[in-house]
């Protein structure tokens, strides 16, 4: 069997528990039976993949098939090559992980016949869009994976706000395929070539290519959560069950990065500088605005929600870089760029997934998402609270970790830029890479205020002091993640070389190699130029550390010494007196919140003698949501009251009315014609 059928018998069997989960959902033993099955094929699909992309070469033949399904001229065709190779190992890792997870954490799920029967059809979804050949085997598998997911965004519907989060992500994930939808009409032609192979032969004027452009930053990018089509994702990622959340925010996010590189870099052909410009612009954007999201939030979800989105800014900044660079034929700088890009992705992947877990692990202990009412966990969930602090720093970008060295490499494909020749480019991409510097230090603020307000200090409430350890089966997935993102970290050279398959069809070249370099040192473009080593700078911080402890250990006095804190004149200490969330987002709110969220503090203080509590209020805005989307809703709602007075027409208007539509299409046909 070729790598596409054993995959193929992957998807059939996850859709064959997908069917099998409806009349046993409500089974006690429903959740180990899907969930341990999900986990078997997953693996399955994972080493296939991993296999497959380890032995990719720049000659191997993409390993194919097509099946007698659905269009009758067509046929569905399936294909793999060494970038789907690569999404499908992130794809089936994740869904592994979440699988094992959801072993323990599904114990706890209040209604799993809600869930079960959608779990494996959401990773067969997302395996078959990236598995997909053809337009219309990619567009039918993109909806089913978005039902899929929205499915489980509504598993606890009776929630008004998870019902809102329905919709919106509905309607968002309807537009988005419409767009899809619409780029590859464009793509097919007037000849109707749905297959991918017809449109990588295919010549696309440029007018075409922008307008596919534009339509896949709608489609993908809505997916993806790219600004200002990121709405739905603090309202529905938080809405899902924790591990499904996790594969939402850290799987299903990379189908539609999977989605842009496939269309931009594969079938359009050669790109243009100007595309560059709009996805730089676009993911500058997106990765500074999610992060400052990010750090007003007070519920832990929509946190790693809006963090989200700054990482997909992160990967499309790396994306319009490969563009710029490509266009110019830069292709070692392009390569350098595409490497930090997909590196990104798979890293995020990694520690996303570890944070949602880690989330779901505290919601599950204390039944809280709202940060501010946790506190002390470290004593009540070390196990948890470890792992979940190896998520913050590795998305923090702090070495030795693997979003560093991820980041690291999208900034030395920035300095890349001086020899670009548009002038335009010279200008832009050094101040899209102070952008991405600050999205980095928001995000690293941004995870101290989230590990430190959960985890450190005393509890704040009763919930948090209560709190215990949860199962085996979900710190099992979150230490895997966590090594992942150590192994990445200390050892990139291995990741950036089994990424260069994927550079090389794309582009037609590759970082050097960087096994052959010595001590394992990863070197993006020349040793005189930059260098990083993550394995001696995890040796020397575990060297200086056990050092210190040590010395502290030998020297100092060993006797253990309790006193009162200092109590900064209030001698009454309440656990809410400590440094919280709104602390933390104090100092970026006042400097970015006036022109960002236009932010209020309204601060009610009585005169002396009066004897009621002074009061505290802060105000902000979503100023896209505001400025468009409500509108949108709006217009959308005046014209649908208006529309509604056709289902009151007469016969003969009814026919009159589709007359005269049948009249505009054949006008629309003959001149596309």
């Amino acid at each position: 069997m070729t790598s596409v059928s054993i995959l193929l018998s992957c998807v059939a069997a996850q859709l064959g528990m997908a069917v099998l989960a409806v009349p046993i959902a409500r089974s006690a033993s429903s959740t180990p039976i899907i969930y341990g099955a999900s986990l078997v094929f997953s693996v399955i699909a994972f080493v296939i993949a991993f296999a497959y992309l380890a032995t990719a070469l720049p000659a191997a033949e993409a390993s194919a098939l097509v099946l007698p399904l659905g269009l009758p001229w067509l046929g569905s065709h399936f294909r793999i090559d060494a970038l789907a190779a690569l999404f499908l190992v992130i794809v089936n890792l994740g869904g592994a992980l979440s699988s094992l997870y959801g072993l323990g954490y599904g114990r706890h799920e209040h209604a799993p016949h809600r869930v079960l029967p959608f779990f494996p059809a959401f990773l067969a979804g997302m395996n078959l869009v990236i598995m997909a050949d053809d337009a219309f085997t990619f567009l039918i598998s993109w909806e089913f994976m978005s039902l899929a997911s929205w499915a489980m965004v509504m598993a606890h519907h009776r929630d008004a706000g998870n019902r809102k989060a329905g919709y919106l992500y509905i309607v968002m994930a309807s537009f988005g395929t419409l767009a899809l939808l619409l780029a590859f009409g464009l793509l097919a032609g007037a000849d109707g070539n749905y297959g991918f192979a017809a449109m990588r032969m295919s010549e696309h004027t440029p007018f075409t290519a922008g307008l596919v452009l534009i339509l896949l930053l709608l489609g993908a990018g809505s997916k993806a959560g790219l600004v200002p089509l990121h709405v739905w994702l603090p309202l529905a990622h938080p809405a899902a069950p924790s591990h499904v959340s996790a594969l939402m925010s850290g799987v299903m996010t990379k189908v539609a990065v999977y989605a842009f590189i496939r269309v931009i870099f594969d079938l359009i052909g050669a790109p243009t500088w100007w595309s560059g410009v709009i996805v730089l612009v676009l993911g500058g954007g997106t990765a500074v605005l999610g992060i400052l999201h990010a750090m007003m939030e007070r519920d832990l979800k929509r946190l790693l929600a809006y963090s989200t989105i700054e990482n997909i800014g992160v990967i499309f900044v790396g994306l319009g870089l490969a563009l710029a660079f490509k266009a110019n034929g830069m292709d070692l700088a392009a390569a350098l760029a595409l490497t930090a890009a997909l590196f990104h992705a798979l890293n995020h992947s990694f520690f996303k997934s570890l944070l949602f877990f880690g989330a779901g692990a505290v919601l599950t202990a204390t039944g809280e998402r709202d940060i501010d009412k946790l506190g002390g966990l470290i004593h009540r969930m070390p196990v948890t609270s470890f792992l979940f602090l190896i998520g913050c720093v590795a998305i923090s970008a702090l070495p030795p970790f693997n979003g560093f060295v991820s980041e690291w490499l999208a900034f030395q494909a920035i300095l890349q830029s001086p020899a670009l020749p548009q002038w335009g480019l010279k200008i832009l991409v050094p101040a899209v890479g102070g952008l991405l510097a600050l999205s980095a230090a928001l995000a690293a603020a941004c995870f101290v205020k989230a590990f430190g307000v959960i985890f450190l200090g005393r509890p704040r409430t009763i919930v948090a002091e209560q709190a215990l350890e949860v199962d085996r089966f979900s710190h099992a997935a979150m230490s895997v993640l966590a090594a992942l993102c150590l192994f990445a970290g200390i050892l990139p050279g291995i990741v950036i070389d089994g990424l260069a398959p994927v550079t090389l069809s794309l582009i037609g070249d590759r970082m050097p190699v960087q096994t052959d370099i010595p001590w394992l040192s990863i070197v993006p473009v020349a040793e005189s130029r930059s260098s990083y080593n993550g394995l001696l700078v995890f040796l020397f911080t575990l060297f200086s550390a056990s050092l210190t402890a040590y010395l502290i250990h030998r020297f100092a006095s060993r006797r253990l010494r309790r006193a009162p804190a200092w109590d900064c004149g209030f001698p009454e200490v309440d656990p809410m007196t400590q440094y919280g969330g709104g602390s933390f987002a104090q100092p970026v709110r006042r400097v970015f919140g006036t022109l960002i969220f236009w932010a209020r503090e309204r601060v009610d203080m009585p005169a002396p003698g009066d004897l009621r509590p002074a009061h505290f209020a802060v105000e902000t805005h979503d100023l896209i949501w505001e400025g468009l989307y409500l509108p949108i809703a709006g217009a959308v709602g005046f014209v649908a009251e208006k529309l509604n007075h056709l289902q009151f027409l007469t016969i003969r208007r009814y026919l009159s009315l589709v007359f005269l539509a049948l009249v505009f299409l054949l006008l629309v046909l003959a001149l596309w014609s």
